[in-house]
């Protein structure tokens, strides 16, 4: 039985990993980034909806939490990593 040398076998494997970084790790990475922006430019009155599907209007920040108010009277605390995005736009 005849083996392969192992330059054939790189040469199928470098191009997999680069087709497989542009498709899958680049876009994920920048989306992260993205949201961790997002995240960190959030302030007192902007209007969020968690991973969760709540809808609230952030109350105060803090280094790791948000206080977001979700109805009158009504305060609830979120991790910052559970924010999804921050809503434009009129009230759902």
């Amino acid at each position: 039985m005849e083996q392969g040398s192992p330059l054939s076998l790189l040469t199928l494997l470098v191009p997999l990993f680069i087709v497989w970084y542009f498709l899958i790790i680049r876009p994920t990475k920048k989306q992260q980034e993205r949201k961790n922006a997002m995240i960190a430019a959030l302030k007192k009155g902007d209007r969020v909806v968690t991973s969760g599907g709540i809808f609230g209007t952030v109350a105060a920040v803090e280094d790791q939490a948000l206080l977001l108010k979700v109805a009158e009277n009504v305060k609830i605390k979120v991790a910052k990593s559970a924010i999804a995005e921050k809503v434009e736009g009129a009230e759902p």
